[in-house]
C-alpha cells in the first residue's frame, strides 16, 4: 500500500498577502475563501493523496505564494495520534452543537409560527361561520334562472398579446444567438 502525505502549510513566501493569496487559491480551487483559510490555521485543506499528487498540490499553493510541506499521514497517525483524536473529537462536538442549536432555534419558531396560528384560526373560524350562516337566508331560491344564464365570454386580447410578445422576444433572443456580430455595436 502506498504511502499517504498531507500538504500542510509552512509559510508565505516574501511579498505576498495572506488575503491575496486566500483569494486567488479560492478561485483556482473554485471553493470560499472561508475553506482556503483554514490551511493557514495549519488545518489540512486537501484529503490525504499518494506523494505525486500532493506534490501537485503543494505546486499549486506555492503558484500563489504559499510554501507547503508534504507530512507522511503514518508519522502524523502514530506521533500525534492522541492530539489528532482529541481535537477531531472536540471539532466534531462542536458541530454536532452547532447542528442542534440550529434545529433547536428552527423549532422555536415553528413554534411561535404555531402558537400565532393557533391564535388567529378561531378568529376565522368564527367570522366564516357567521358569514355562511347568513348567506344561505339572503340567498334567491331561483336557482334555475342563475343556471340557464349563458356564460360571458371574455376578451382574449390580452393573452395573445402576451403570447405574441413572448414570441417575439424568443426571435430576438434567436437571432441575437446565432448571429452575435450584428449586434456587436450595443457593446461598445
Amino acid at each position: 500500500m502506498a504511502e499517504k502525505f498531507r500538504v500542510m502549510f509552512a509559510g508565505l513566501e516574501a511579498g505576498v498577502d495572506q488575503a491575496q493569496a486566500t483569494e486567488q487559491l479560492a478561485a483556482k480551487l473554485k471553493t470560499t475563501t472561508d475553506k482556503v483559510a483554514t490551511l493557514f490555521e495549519h488545518k489540512p485543506l486537501f484529503a490525504p493523496s499518494e506523494q505525486d499528487k500532493a506534490l501537485k498540490q503543494a505546486k499549486l499553493l506555492a503558484s500563489v505564494g504559499i510554501k507547503a510541506k508534504l507530512q507522511p499521514i503514518n508519522q502524523a497517525a502514530t506521533g500525534s495520534q492522541p492530539s489528532n483524536t482529541a481535537a477531531q473529537a472536540k471539532e466534531r462536538e462542536e458541530r454536532i452543537f452547532d447542528a442542534l442549536d440550529y434545529i433547536t432555534s428552527s423549532l422555536i419558531r415553528l413554534e411561535e409560527k404555531l402558537d400565532d396560528l393557533e391564535q388567529r384560526l378561531p378568529e376565522l373560524e368564527n367570522n366564516s361561520v357567521a358569514d355562511s350562516d347568513d348567506s344561505w337566508q339572503e340567498d334567491d331560491l331561483l336557482l334555475e334562472d342563475e343556471l340557464t344564464e349563458p356564460v360571458k365570454k371574455r376578451s382574449n386580447t390580452l393573452l395573445y398579446s402576451l403570447i405574441a410578445m413572448v414570441i417575439v422576444l424568443l426571435i430576438i433572443l434567436g437571432v441575437v444567438e446565432l448571429f452575435p456580430e450584428l449586434f456587436s455595436f450595443l457593446e461598445s
